[in-house]
């Protein structure tokens, strides 16, 4: 296995230098100007300007500038911020917290919801309980986060006003009712997530469970006088979560993908409200930083997926 994962990682090294090329060009193409700011400013001189732009190296040709940014990515640094002139390792360090607070709510709410009622729904297959999770999961799979989101916002925050809808980094609250203070601010934007997340996740769990529970070795173990428990608990579940479990994997750069517009709905101060304010500014050192890291995420968890499945799955061989 050992093998078997160096050699991974030594083909992820091209296809994220690959990745990055093509992100860095992208990037560079789109229009707008970093220095906008400064060129609707009649105050600041012309030779301020190309001053300015000549400290940021964007008169320099693009493979240069990409040359830079590498060096600066594999030496630990990742640039300086085109707007707020900040290493952009400290503004990510500034807003991670945030987004692993509910994304990792987020996921695991989906995970404690998800196996089970996808199991259950499996097992009382065309029962009410299976109709209603089935409804539950076409719902969540159809709604784009930023519907549901307006829609929590309209019920708990408006209406009801049972949770705050704005996300706050700092709370004046000290001791426990700062900590519910919190949990309260963080529960619409982790709900959210949780119900993309459980919906899909649920359909693969229920879809894996019948096809286990349909398999020769449940009724063989059924034959042999099995109490039904021991039949579902010890067989089928147990091979139903292999597939489920690499899936699990695969599912968490995209639960980082929609914590982008999650983040800006309830004005998370996150990476993805990073990203977009970047994107919006065209502060190119930062964009690149936030959407390589993903990158690098999506690359890991495939392989982090394959792992897992050769773990649980005896008959997958890395030799």
């Amino acid at each position: 296995m050992g093998k078997y994962i160096i050699r991974r990682l030594l083909t992820a090294v091209p296809t994220l230098i690959a990745i990055s090329i093509v992100l860095f060009g992208i990037i560079s193409l789109a229009p707008g100007d970093p220095l906008a700011q400064f060129a609707a400013d009649p105050r600041v001189p012309e030779a301020v300007k190309e001053n300015i732009r000549k400290q940021l190296g964007l008169n320099d040709p693009l493979p240069v500038q990409y040359a830079k940014w590498a060096k600066s990515m594999v030496t630990g640094q990742w640039g300086t911020s085109f707007q707020s002139r900040s290493p952009v390792r400290t503004l990510i360090a500034q807003r991670l917290p945030a987004t692993l607070i509910v994304l990792g709510s987020a996921f695991l709410l989906s995970l404690l919801l998800a196996i089970p009622i996808g199991i259950l729904s499996a097992i009382k297959q065309y029962s009410a309980f299976d109709q209603v999770a089935t409804i539950f999961a076409y719902l969540g799979n159809a709604l784009p986060t930023f519907v549901s989101g307006l829609f929590f916002i309209i019920l708990f925050g408006v209406k009801l006003h049972w949770f705050p809808f704005i996300y706050r980094s700092t709370v004046e609250q000290t001791g426990l009712a700062g900590v519910w203070e919190h949990v309260r601010q963080a529960f619409l934007p982790v709900l959210v997530l949780a119900l993309v997340q459980t919906a899909a996740l649920m359909r693969y769990t229920r879809a894996a469970m019948l096809e286990a529970i349909r398999q020769d070795y449940v009724r063989t173990a059924r034959a042999k006088g099995l109490r039904e428990n021991r039949v579902l608990t010890g067989h089928a579940v147990r091979n139903a979560l292999i597939p489920v479990v690499t899936i699990i994997a695969l599912q968490i750069p995209g639960i980082f993908g929609g914590a982008i517009v999650t983040e800006q709905i309830f004005r998370v101060p996150g990476t993805g409200n990073l990203l977009i304010q970047a994107i919006t500014n065209k502060d190119t050192p930062v964009i690149m930083a936030v959407t390589f890291i993903f990158a690098v995420l999506v690359v890991l968890c495939n392989l982090l997926a394959d792992v897992i499945y050769g773990l649980l799955d005896p008959r997958i061989k890395f030799s």
